[in-house]
């Protein structure tokens, strides 16, 4: 049995190599604050929370050597990351898969960064002040009208997406690119 240290890094990187985008340019520092950031929800949005801690199964299931007893140390809120990683596994594997692409879940992933406004906070570019900016502004539905500052931006939406739960607003996301 490992440590709760060992186990929380071990998750951490299973996580981030989920993500992970060549190997040029780094985005640890981003990916560990989301890390860090619980993901603040209102009802409606729970199940994004639950798919997100249900990661830690996933990662039962996948990673040799760790047992149920293991688990009991990832015992968080679910964060943004494992939220916005479970959402974009969801979308991948549930509505958008399609083997003539292959596993897209990265490029769903790195579109709810881009219109957050954090795809550009690599390690050498990371503003923890702007993070935290955009996270409370998220956190908040102070985003605009048609998505931009939160997880997806559609540009001309006739829709307020402040007003919609996280998984009608990725379907109609995933309308407007279709």
């Amino acid at each position: 049995m490992m440590d709760k240290n060992a186990i929380e890094n071990k998750y951490f990187n299973w996580l981030a190599d989920i993500v992970k985008v060549g190997n040029k340019v780094s985005y640890r520092k981003l990916l560990a604050h989301l890390h860090n950031t619980n993901f603040v929800y209102k009802y409606v949005d729970s199940s994004r929370a639950s798919d997100g801690e249900d990661l830690r199964y996933r990662f039962y299931n996948e990673i040799p050597g760790i047992t149920k007893t293991d688990l009991l140390y990832l015992d968080s809120p679910c964060s943004m990351l494992e939220m916005m990683i479970a959402l974009a596994i969801r979308c991948e594997e549930t509505i958008m898969d399609d083997s003539r692409y292959g596993n897209r879940t990265k490029q769903w992933f790195w579109n709810m960064m881009k219109s957050l406004g954090l795809s550009y906070m690599n390690d050498d570019c990371f503003d923890r002040d702007k993070f935290h900016e955009i996270m409370d502004k998220f956190s908040k539905r102070d985003y605009k009208p048609d998505g931009e500052g939160g997880l997806f931006t559609i540009r001309g939406c006739c829709k307020d997406l402040r007003k919609h739960d996280i998984w009608t607003q990725l379907c109609w996301y995933l309308d407007s690119i279709s």
